[in-house]
C-alpha cells in the first residue's frame, strides 16, 4: 500500500469521532512479563471478555505474537479474527494507526511511537516492534497511510469530535520525551494538518499518576459533538481534585470549532486503587522498564471506555461508583447497550480498555 506524501487535510480526510459508525476494532494480546503479572495470564482472560463483548457490536481483530498465537486462538471465540503480529506490548490505541476518511475512502495516519517518552521517561526499550504496528495494520486492511517520521503521538493522547475540534492535555503533548523540539503552536499545526482540525482545546493535566504523562483518554471522552464526559472527584484532599477542577473550568467555558459551548458531564472516579504485594511480585523486574511496586496508586478511571457501534464497554473496579458510572453512561448513550467489565488486571498493566476503531468509509449522518 502507498505511503502518501500529502496530508489528510490537503486531501479532504478527517478523523471521525469514536461515536461514529465503525467497520471494526483492533486489540493486541497481553503477554509481556515485565508489565503483566504472571506473564499476562490473568489479563488474557479479561482481554477475551473485552474482545467477546465488543464482537457483539462490530468485527474484532486481535494481534498476537508467534509465541502466543495458539493460546490466543484457542481462548478467543471463532468469530474474532486473530492475526500474528510482533509487538512490544498491548497498547494498540497508542501505537496503531489513526484512521481518517473522506466519506468514500479510509486511510491511516502512522505516527512515530517511542513508548510514551523514549529515553527521557518512556516505559520500555526498545519499542521498534510497536512502531511498526500502524503500518502492518494498514497493510492488512489495505489502507494507504500517511507516515510521520519526526512527530511522536499516541492515539490515547487525542480525542476529537469529528467536526474539527480536538481536546488534548499539555502534560502529555508538551512533555520533554515527545516533541520537545517543537513549540506548542508547531504541534498544533501538525495536528491540524493530519487530523483535519480547526480548533484545539488544551487542558493542563490528565489523571493523577498516569504513567502516560496524562493521556486525555483517561480523563475526558467525547459523547457526541459539543458534549464531553469528564472524570470527576469531590474529594478535596485528593490531588486529582484540583486537576478535575481546572479541566472543568476550561472545558465548560470553551466553544468548539462550530461555535458550540461544550456541555460537560461529570463521571465520578472510583476510590484509589493500590497495587498489592502479591500483584507486585507477579511482575518480572527488568532494567529499562517501569516497575510495579506495592502501594503504587493506579490511574483508575471510568472515562477510558470504548464506544462500539451499538454499545459502550467500560471498566469496573468492584467499587460503589461502578453503578453510578453505568447510569451516567446510560444517560449519555441512551440508544446503546452499556456493558461493564472488571478491569483491575488491565489497570495493573498500566491502562484500561485499549482498542482502536477502524472507521467505515461512509460517515455516519
Amino acid at each position: 500500500m502507498k505511503k502518501l506524501t500529502s496530508t489528510p487535510k490537503q486531501d479532504g480526510f478527517r478523523m471521525p469521532g469514536e461515536f461514529e459508525e465503525h467497520d471494526g476494532c483492533w486489540i493486541i494480546w497481553p503477554e509481556r512479563p515485565d508489565n503483566w503479572r504472571l506473564g499476562g495470564k490473568p489479563a488474557q482472560h479479561v482481554f477475551v471478555k473485552v474482545a467477546t463483548v465488543i464482537s457483539e457490536f462490530e468485527k474484532v481483530t486481535v494481534c498476537v505474537s508467534n509465541a502466543q498465537y495458539d493460546n490466543a486462538r484457542n481462548m478467543l471465540p471463532d468469530n474474532i479474527r486473530v492475526v500474528e503480529m510482533s509487538n512490544d506490548d498491548s497498547w494498540i490505541r497508542d501505537c496503531g494507526p489513526t484512521f481518517v476518511t473522506n466519506g468514500e475512502e479510509v486511510r491511516g495516519v502512522d505516527w512515530s511511537f517511542n513508548a510514551w517518552g523514549g529515553l527521557v521517561d518512556g516505559l520500555y526499550f526498545p519499542w521498534d516492534k510497536d512502531d511498526h504496528v500502524a503500518r502492518k495494520v494498514c497493510e492488512i486492511e489495505r489502507k494507504n497511510r500517511y507516515r510521520l517520521d519526526d512527530f511522536i503521538l499516541e492515539g490515547g493522547s487525542i480525542h476529537v469530535d469529528g467536526q474539527g475540534t480536538l481536546i488534548v492535555t499539555e502534560e502529555c503533548l508538551l512533555s520533554e520525551g515527545r516533541n520537545s523540539h517543537l513549540s506548542k503552536e508547531e504541534i498544533e499545526d501538525v495536528l491540524k494538518e493530519y487530523l483535519n482540525l480547526e480548533k484545539i482545546i488544551w487542558i493542563p493535566r490528565g489523571i493523577y499518576n498516569d504513567e502516560t504523562n496524562g493521556h486525555v483518554d483517561n480523563i475526558i471522552h467525547y459523547v457526541e459533538p459539543g458534549k464531553v464526559i469528564l472524570a470527576w472527584t469531590e474529594d478535596k484532599n485528593d490531588p486529582q481534585y484540583e486537576i478535575c477542577q481546572e479541566a472543568y473550568k476550561i472545558l465548560s467555558n470553551s466553544t468548539d470549532a462550530k461555535g458550540r459551548k461544550l456541555e460537560v458531564v461529570k463521571l465520578m472516579l472510583p476510590a484509589n486503587i493500590l497495587i498489592t504485594k502479591e500483584e507486585s511480585q507477579g511482575v518480572d523486574g527488568i532494567d529499562g522498564t517501569l516497575p510495579r511496586e506495592e502501594g503504587d496508586r493506579l490511574a483508575a478511571s471510568y472515562a477510558n471506555f470504548y464506544i462500539a457501534n451499538g454499545g459502550v464497554v467500560f471498566p469496573t473496579f468492584n467499587d460503589p461508583n461502578d453503578e453510578i458510572a453505568r447510569k451516567t453512561l446510560q444517560s449519555c448513550f441512551q440508544d446503546r447497550k452499556i456493558v461493564g467489565i472488571y478491569a483491575r488486571e488491565i489497570l495493573l498493566g498500566g491502562g484500561n480498555i485499549h482498542c482502536i476503531t477502524q472507521q467505515q468509509p461512509k460517515s455516519k449522518k
